[in-house]
């Protein structure tokens, strides 16, 4: 029988919400060491059809992680080394060139659609193929920077292994990410510690045996309608954003706090109850939301306004300019 969330606090242990940067980055790595013992095998820091956009020479290459190897938009691959205004016609017709080879149809066969973030801001099914098969698609591509663009393409290829036997290399290299798009230090240190709690709840959901998709789903919005009086999707519309956006990159630091506390609270009320299965895990993130809603309303008092405005970090200008609170 599920048990209803407790009124008083239940914790054992104080819990801790602040941490610096190198303890986020070790408590990171150890939850996905373990994941990975119990998992058996080497699956990663990055979550299977996980979207990264990746640099060569000042253009973007979308990647997404396929069967725990990063997959190349190969639209992308060919405006980088092409220059061209037009690089869909131009692997269409690079296409039609191919079939003529023997062989093609083997390499055709390496080449898969998968789900991307294009440039209308929808997620749309896109040519992608591993580093060995872009590899034998660029030497079909005449340019002065196909090798430059084999050598980028092994370094890529190296920095996955190394995530691999490394998890902190991975979390160290978002930050380095993040830096680069322009966000403050005391952002990145915010976003770096929600990352944190993230994945130790959800790797605390998967030992107590919540299933991953539609459960995570429904968990993560009772966390955030208890912290923010606001579901996930409705969180994303008041600032703005899209379905395909990730909302955290567009939340202010006391926001991803508040997201944090309502995380970190719920894996600990799932310890202390030991929280089993679908419906037990729900009231711990039922009381986790209480606990950080209780906490964005003492500061809304205190501060005299909402704690979540349309403020994102959207190029271009804002519908409505907020100076968040540091």
């Amino acid at each position: 029988m599920s048990k209803k969330p407790e009124e008083s606090s239940v914790y054992e242990k104080p819990i801790k919400l602040e941490m610096s940067t190198e303890e986020a980055i070790q408590r990171f790595a150890k939850v996905t060491k373990e994941e990975i013992g119990q998992q058996g095998g080497t699956k990663a820091v990055v979550t299977e059809g996980e979207t990264q956009l990746v640099m060569f020479r000042g253009k973007e290459i979308r990647q997404v992680l396929h069967d725990d190897e990063w997959f190349f938009s190969i639209v992308d691959v060919i405006g980088a080394l092409t220059g061209s205004d037009r690089p869909s016609q131009y692997w269409s017709d690079l296409k039609r060139k191919l079939v003529e080879n023997e062989g093609f149809s083997e390499l055709y066969d390496e080449i898969v659609q998968l789900p991307m973030l294009a440039s209308d801001g929808k997620m749309r099914q896109t040519d992608g193929a591993n580093a060995e098969t872009v590899f034998r698609v660029v030497q079909s591509i005449p340019s002065p920077k196909a090798q430059p663009f084999k050598k980028w393409l092994a370094k890529v290829g190296y920095e996955r292994i190394q995530e691999i036997q490394d998890p902190e290399i991975a979390i160290k290299r978002a930050m380095l990410t993040y830096k680069a798009k322009g966000y403050s230090d005391e952002w990145v240190r915010s976003r770096l510690q929600t990352i944190t709690s993230r994945k130790e709840l959800t790797s605390e959901w998967k030992k107590r045996g919540v299933e991953e998709g539609l459960e995570f789903a429904i968990l993560s919005n009772t966390i955030s309608k208890g912290t923010f009086d606001l579901q996930v999707e409705q969180h994303k519309a008041k600032k703005g954003l899209k379905k395909s956006h990730n909302l955290r990159d567009h939340m202010s630091p006391l926001e991803l706090a508040l997201t944090m506390l309502g995380e970190t609270t719920t894996a600990e009320m799932a310890k202390t109850q030991n929280a089993q299965g679908f419906y037990e895990n729900k009231n711990a993130a039922i009381a986790g939301g209480d606990v950080a809603g209780s906490a964005r309303r003492n500061i809304e008092k205190k501060m005299g306004k909402p704690v979540v405005t349309k403020e994102n970090f959207l190029p271009g200008p804002k519908p409505e300019q907020i100076k968040l609170p540091d």
